[in-house]
C-alpha cells in the first residue's frame, strides 16, 4: 500500500518532512518485484512529535480532517502510470546511514524502466550535489548529480537567486557540503570546518572581532559545532548591516548511522 499525500498531482513525492512538514513518510520495495510491478510501500504516520502532543482518538481525528492527510492508495500502477517525476527523500527513504534500504534498487530500475524522471532531495547539508553522487555510487545505486538537490546546493542557489553580492561573503556555521557548493557558486566564504577548533578567551576587556564584509551566514548540521561559531555568527548577524540568516535545514533528528537517532 502507498501512502501519498495530496499535494501529488504529476508528481509523487516519497519522503520526509522536506516536502510534508506535518508527515513522516516510509517506504519499502517488495523484493520480488516482476514484470507485474507488485510493490509494497508501507506507512507515512503522523511526526512523533505531534503524535506526543495528542491523544489517540485526537490524533486519529486530526488524520482524518487534516486537509494534508495521507489518504491510502490500493493501487500502486494506478499512482505509477499518473505520474511522470517521482520526488524521493534520502535519509530514512534511499539509505539509513550508511545502509541501503531494502528494495530500493529494484523500485528505481522499474521506475526508470517505464520511463519515470526520478529527484532525490534531501535537507543533509553535510554534503554537495557531487558528494551524494559518490555515496549513491557506493551503495550501488546509479544516480546522476542533476537528478540530486541538497540542501546545501538550495542555499547556494538561493543566494545567487537573489543577486548576493559579489563583494560580500557568507559565514558558515555548518561542513564542506556547503562550502563546496558555494564555491561551484562563486561566493566567498569563510568559516565551517575550519573554525572548529577555535576557541575564546573570555577575560576581562576580550574583543572579538569579525569580518565586516560578511552579508550571509548559512547555517547547516555541524558535527564542529562550538562557541566560537556561535559568537562570530551572531556578530556577524547583529552588527554587519542587512546580513542574511539562512538555514539550511529544521530537522531535530538525524540518521547518521542505523543504530539510533542523532541530534539534528
Amino acid at each position: 500500500m502507498l501512502m501519498t499525500s495530496s499535494i501529488c498531482r504529476r508528481s509523487c513525492v516519497v519522503g520526509g518532512a522536506l516536502i510534508v512538514p506535518s508527515l513522516n513518510y516510509r517506504f519499502l520495495a517488495n523484493k520480488h518485484i516482476s514484470s507485474t510491478t507488485q510493490l509494497s510501500f508501507l506507512s507515512s504516520r503522523w511526526s512523533s512529535s505531534r503524535s506526543r502532543r495528542n491523544s489517540s482518538s485526537s490524533s486519529s481525528k486530526m488524520e482524518s480532517s487534516h486537509p494534508g492527510a495521507a489518504q491510502p492508495l490500493l493501487n500502486p500502477n494506478e499512482l505509477i502510470d499518473s505520474v511522470e517525476t517521482f520526488i524521493f527523500d534520502c535519509d530514512g527513504v534511499i539509505w539509513k546511514g550508511d545502509s541501503l534500504i531494502d528494495g530500493v534498487p529494484q523500485t528505481l530500475d522499474m521506475l526508470r524502466s517505464k520511463g519515470k524522471r526520478l529527484v532525490f532531495v534531501t535537507n543533509n547539508s553535510t554534503k554537495s550535489r557531487k558528494q551524494y553522487g559518490k555515496k549513491f555510487e557506493t551503495l550501488g545505486l546509479t544516480v546522476s548529480e542533476e537528478e540530486i538537490f541538497a540542501s546545501s546546493f538550495a542555499a547556494a542557489a538561493y543566494l545567487n537567486s537573489i543577486d548576493f553580492p559579489k563583494d560580500k561573503k557568507v559565514y558558515v556555521v555548518g561542513e564542506d557540503g556547503i562550502l563546496k557548493e558555494l564555491q561551484l557558486a562563486g561566493i566567498q566564504y569563510l568559516g565551517g570546518p575550519d573554525d572548529g577548533g577555535k576557541n575564546i578567551e573570555l577575560k576581562p576587556g576580550y574583543l572579538m572581532e569579525h569580518d565586516e564584509s560578511v552579508g550571509a551566514v548559512v547555517v547547516g548540521f555541524d558535527r564542529y559545532f562550538n562557541y566560537y561559531k556561535i559568537q562570530y555568527a551572531t556578530l556577524c548577524i547583529r552588527e554587519n548591516p542587512g546580513c542574511l540568516f539562512i538555514a539550511t535545514n529544521r530537522d531535530a533528528v538525524t540518521h547518521l548511522t542505523d543504530a539510533q537517532e542523532w541530534a539534528g
